[in-house]
């Protein structure tokens, strides 16, 4: 598929498209209806545009265009769970999940083709980074996930996760921008407090997120409250140290107020010890916190295994003891290699 030489509409935002239409003749408010198209009614042609004239749609097709993401290919779980292959404009495919559950409805989502990162437990640290996912094309995975909710049960959106293909930090603007026209009242008019943000763990990065205010839920996936064995695991370690993911969190906590969740997989003989909770409770008492313990998720390129349930249990319990907020959390759609770490695009993986 050839990727379009128009320019990307939903890459303007409302002044740059105002200031488009006045070269094009057009009153301030026609920019006005075609933002609320974009990004309320998330329109995914001109010809939808119904309140504009002919003319003006004809026109706005001949100069810009919509890169809409498309569902490719679905595949359903027995516990309910919906893995979506996403083509975007450009042919590229990219994953995303919908996670229903009794009291909300999750979508996992992707911000990059690939990913830049070598985590060894990842099925998408094996993939090459093709490209970063722009803004629209995040918001495109919420609304098709969105529809999926409705149509499968009947039920909306409540959460959205940045925990698909690719390092979100590492797509900063792309990132943000999403998670504004996500949030806006002109968007999708989504609450903040239902987005969490997952990374690796840039410094840098988190604390821009500090700088630039950050209101949503920030996630830090952890796996090891040891250098050595972080950077066993989690290769970008080597440059963000603990001490230095230590004093961003610190940093982003003093100008966010908001607290953290470490995210940390518990594998069989190498995090599971005693030893490993009682390191994990200190680095806990950097900024207020919760962690959640999660299950290893089995890929074909490593020869990791998931703990043992009572030694999952002992490590919940030690951790609950010195005061840290403790959730064991179960996989859901790993039958269909939608659980956490196993995303990845099977033709780029032959």
């Amino acid at each position: 598929m050839v990727a379009t030489t128009k320019i990307d509409i939903r890459s303007l935002d409302l002044p740059e498209l105002q200031q488009r239409f006045a070269e094009m003749k057009e009153p301030a408010y026609r920019a006005k209806q075609v933002y609320q198209w974009l990004w309320e009614k998330s329109a995914r042609s001109f010809e939808e545009m119904s309140n504009l004239s002919k003319d003006l749609r004809k026109k706005l097709d001949e100069n810009y265009a919509i890169n809409v993401v498309s569902v490719h290919q679905s595949q359903f779980s027995n516990d309910h769970t919906i893995k979506n292959a996403f083509r975007l404009y450009d042919g590229n495919i990219v994953e995303g999940v919908l996670i229903p559950m009794e009291e909300r409805m999750t979508a996992c989502v992707s911000s990059q083709v690939g990913c830049s990162l070598t985590c060894k437990f990842c099925a998408t640290g094996y993939m090459d980074r093709k490209r970063n996912l722009n803004a629209d094309e995040i918001y495109d995975q919420v609304v098709l996930i969105d529809q999926q909710a409705k149509l499968n049960y009947k039920l909306p959106l409540t959460n959205i996760v940045y925990m698909g293909m690719g390092e979100p930090l590492l797509n900063y603007a792309n990132m943000m921008k999403s998670i504004e026209r996500i949030t806006a009242p002109d968007g999708l008019n989504m609450s903040y407090k239902r987005i969490t943000v997952s990374t690796a763990g840039i410094a840098k990065m988190i604390r821009k997120l500090g700088d630039d205010g950050a209101k949503f839920n920030l996630a830090l996936s952890l796996h090891a409250a040891d250098d050595v064995k972080r950077n066993e695991i989690m290769p970008i370690s080597e440059h963000n140290s603990l001490k230095a993911l230590a004093d961003a969190l610190k940093y982003y906590f003093a100008k966010t107020k908001n607290p953290v969740t470490y995210e940390y997989i518990v594998f069989n003989n190498f995090n599971d010890e005693i030893q490993d909770a009682i390191d994990l409770a200190r680095f806990c008492k950097h900024v207020p916190c919760k962690v959640n313990l999660i299950e290893y998720n089995p890929i074909q390129f490593a020869d990791f295994t998931n703990a043992e349930g009572d030694k999952i249990d002992a490590f919940a319990n030690y951790l609950k003891s010195q005061g840290v907020n403790t959730n064991i959390r179960r996989s859901r759609g790993k039958d269909i290699d939608a659980a956490c770490g196993q995303l990845a695009v099977k033709e780029e993986q032959n």
